[in-house]
């Protein structure tokens, strides 16, 4: 199915399973190693805590999280979403 979707693409990856099944160090790290290694996994693809209520201590503890990756997400859902439109 991924291979039918477009090239402009990004996969957000909530939670430790979804970590761990798509990206190649997932296998091996914890999630909080996977969410502050994020700039190295390219632009495709964001891990992101669970959404559950746990993660508003986790996003508590790590301020980063909320300075650094979700303006940078923030932008490129709405560069791939202006890119949709423009092909319409």
């Amino acid at each position: 199915m991924l291979a039918q979707l477009p090239a402009q693409r990004l996969t957000l990856l909530f939670g430790s399973y979804a970590q761990k099944r798509y990206l190649p160090a997932g296998r091996r790290a914890n999630v909080p190693e996977i969410m502050r290694a994020w700039a190295a996994l390219g632009p495709d693809f964001f891990p992101l805590p669970h959404p559950s209520w746990r993660s508003a201590g986790w996003m508590q503890r790590n301020p980063w999280f909320t300075t650094d990756v979700l303006p940078v997400l923030k932008s490129r859902v709405a560069a791939l979403l202006s890119l949709r439109v423009e092909s319409r």
